[in-house]
Parts: C-alpha cells; structure tokens; sequence
C-alpha cells in the first residue's frame, strides 16, 4: 500500500557536512546511453522507500527498461527513512546510481550537499513536452534540474463507501460547508461521518494544506511553505479556524478527537471499507483506493469512491500533490546507466507500464489515459493533470524534516495538539511558528 513517506531526516544534516567534500564534483550532465540494448552488461542499482506490491510494480517498470537497453536493475527497499540510508551508503562507498526520493526538501538538500548529478539535456526536452512547469520547478535547485517525478500523489481526494452517502440521502459535496452539513446527515443516519488519522501527524497536515490552498490561494500557499510568510498570519489562524469546525465537532469524527488520535492511516481506511465500517468517508490522497482494493476487497467505482476535496469560502477546489523524483547519484558507479533510466522513467511508455497494473498517478500528460486499469484512478490522473501549473506539492514535503516530517515533533506534533484541543488557533499558530523558525534556521 502507498502512504505518505515523510522521510526523516533525523541526523542527516551532520551527514551533508561530512560527505559534502566526498560527494561533491564535477557538476556537467554525463550522457545518458541513449539507443536499444546500448547497455548490455551494465547493472543499475535503483533506491527508494517502496515495498510489497509498489516494489513488484516498479520492478516491471525496471523490467521493461532491461528489455529496451540490456542493462539489469537492482532495486534497494530503503524504508522511509531514505536520507540516512543514502547518506550511509555513500559514505561506506556503496552508493546506489538512482534514488527515487519522496520529498522537495531531501532532493534540495541532496542537490545542495553535492550528491546529484545534473540529468542533462535528453531528460530536460522530455519534461518540458510532457509535464507541467511546476514539476520542473520541484525538481530543479537553482535553475538546475535534478528530478524527474515519475509517480505522483493527487492528495486532495476524499474517499466514501457510495452505500454510506446512498443510506443518508446525500450527494458528494462540493464545498466545505455542504461537506459538514452532508457529514451530519451521514451521522445521524447511523454511521460516523469521517475517519480521521490523527494517530499519523502528516494526514493532520495534508488536511491543513487542503483547506489553506482553496482559501489562502496558491500566492501565500508557496510563500508559507518557504517560511517567506510566518505561521501566525492571520490566513493561517483562519484555516486552522475552519479546520477547527470539524476537529471539535464530536458528531462528525468516529471515536471523537481521541479515537482519531487513536487512528493511524491504514485503520482510518479501514473504518470506512473494512468489515465493519464506523464511518461513511476518509479523507486522504489516491493511494486509498489500493488499501480499500487490496485489503478490503472493495471494487473502486461501485463500492469505493471520492470526490474532490471541496472549495473553501469560494476560493478553487485544492489540488494538492505529492510525489517521487528519480535522482541521480554522482557517486554511483553506473551513472551514464542511471542517467539513461531517468531518460526512460521521463517517457509515457515508462509511466504506462505501471498505470496498467494500478495504483499509481504520473503528472506527464503524455500518458495515454486508457493506460490506467479503471475509470476512477483514469480520473484522478485527469484531474491531476488538468490542474496544470496551479498543482501544489505538499507543504510539509518542502519543508525541513525537522518542521514537516519528524514524527512526535514540529508541524505533526503540533496538528495533534490541535486535533486535541481546537480551541485556540492563534495559540496553535504560534507553536507552529516557533517550531518552524527553529527548523528553517537549522
């Protein structure tokens, strides 16, 4: 199952510091091979977080790639924490030839650290035919592009059983306020209205972001997320306050704010599509439709379904992403191999070998949509990419672990203080603007 890999990067400022020197070189793109079965007898080693049935898809991506250039592949399952793996394996002299890194903020610090190669003029003309120049952006550092995002998260869809909507007598909302009314209808038929991950801080802040995108806009959105704009403006205190409306409100939230706080990602599904749902919708990015399909049996489209995450205060429905950049290594030993993956992984034919097996989204809108296996995931990859350049990647993500991705600590701690106690959201916009200050200066 696909969740939000929010890598720690506990220690791994000290390992920038200590590998700068190592991993730092020439910084000119090498060639990628470029040709059929140009790279026969080469080995590409591939790094990233995914495991189980993520690995076994990616691997017939990787399969397909040795198929068109000879070259083997061998795929390292790095766990979340992709940052103190990488950087260890570099320092031991084992470093892998490409990383597939979850997050802006570890592929700016890889880049800024010295580790990445430049991918070059054939990699650059694919992504600017096929992607958004918004993906560019997150994967360049100072003009330079470092990452290509190959698979991608639509995190702003909110999933429902259709039988728990059907029995309540109503339709999938398109606004904030029509989703708590509808959410109150849905409870008092029989069935809480949503399961909320509060157990997992980074489900609290993809809520946030949701709702901050749609009322804040896209302006102050990316000025927040570089800590240009501090988290006590008033458009922060506003979301949290809107975000308070349903935190507080015990009808809406299954077990109330300490059952929620009680729920990790994987129980919050299954209060919804397991055998015996609590609650009629859970709200999380697309990568719920393979849980409620692999664990629960359910048929997405008839018995699983979302709709987009509501407009805020009439502001646009969010989009908001997330996603996986292929990086390359200069410390890797096949990088010419690495780079002519990365060269592959840009292509439509790379992204359609994975579409046809489920559970994935590629922001290249060169991607045939009658690739994806059924109708439901074909339009959330359209949505997606109909959302062009007004796509936000996730604000936690492009932020120092430290604030944004450190569990017990930062923004997750502070979001479950405040699903805790919703009563005060200029007091929890001060906590968060503390510990952002904190992260951002180190």
């Amino acid at each position: 199952m696909m969740m939000r890999r929010s890598t720690l990067l506990t220690g791994c400022t000290a390992l920038v510091l200590a590998l700068g020197a190592t991993a730092c070189g020439g910084g000119e793109p090498v060639a990628a091979g470029g040709g059929d079965k140009s790279l026969d007898g080469r080995t590409v080693t591939v790094a990233g977080v995914w495991s189980g049935s993520e690995q076994e898809n990616f691997q017939k991506v990787l399969d397909a790639f040795t198929e068109k250039t000879g070259a083997k592949t061998e795929f390292v399952s790095t766990g979340d924490n992709v940052s103190t793996v990488v950087g260890s394996k570099i320092e031991g002299g084992d470093a892998p030839d490409v990383v597939m890194v979850p997050q802006v903020g570890v592929l700016r610090q890889f880049a800024e650290a010295g580790w990445l190669q430049p991918l070059g003029a054939d990699v650059e003309k694919n992504v600017d035919a096929g992607f958004a120049k918004v993906w560019k952006e997150y994967g360049s550092v100072d003009g330079t592009l470092y990452g290509l995002y190959f698979k991608a998260a639509h995190k702003s869809t909110v999933w429902y059983a259709p039988e728990s909507l059907a029995q309540a007598g109503v339709e999938a909302p398109a606004t904030w306020e029509e989703m708590l009314r509808a959410g109150h209808t849905v409870s008092d038929s029989g069935l809480t209205a949503f399961a909320v991950a509060g157990q997992d801080g980074w489900t609290l802040t993809d809520w946030f972001e949701n709702v901050y995108l749609s009322q804040a806009g896209p302006e102050k959105y990316d000025a927040l997320a570089a800590h240009e704009l501090k988290w006590t403006d008033p458009s922060v205190v506003k979301a949290l306050t809107t975000l308070g409306t349903l935190f507080k409100d015990k009808q809406l939230i299954a077990g109330g704010q300490q059952g929620a706080l009680n729920t990790d990602f994987p129980g919050s599904v299954e209060k919804v599509f397991g055998p015996e749902p609590e609650a009629g919708m859970v709200y999380e990015g697309d990568f719920v439709a393979g849980v409620a399909k692999d664990q629960y049996q359910r048929t997405i489209g008839e018995d699983a379904d979302f709709f987009p995450f509501p407009a805020v205060d009439g502001g646009p429905a969010p989009v908001v992403s997330g996603g996986d950049a292929a990086v390359v290594l200069k410390d890797g030993k096949q990088r010419e191999a690495g780079l002519a993956l990365v060269e592959y992984l840009a292509t439509p034919e790379a992204a359609e070998v994975w579409a046809g097996a489920g559970g994935f989204l590629s922001p290249n809108k060169q991607v045939d949509p009658g690739a994806y296996a059924d109708d439901v995931t074909r339009a959330t990859a359209k949505s997606l990419v109909a959302a062009g350049d007004t796509v936000r990647f996730d604000m936690s993500d492009q932020a120092p672990a430290a604030f944004g991705g450190t569990k017990g600590t930062g923004e997750w701690k502070v979001l479950q203080d405040f699903l805790r106690d919703p009563s005060d959201p200029k007091t929890t916009a001060a906590a968060l603007e503390q510990a952002a200050a904190k992260a951002y200066k180190g």
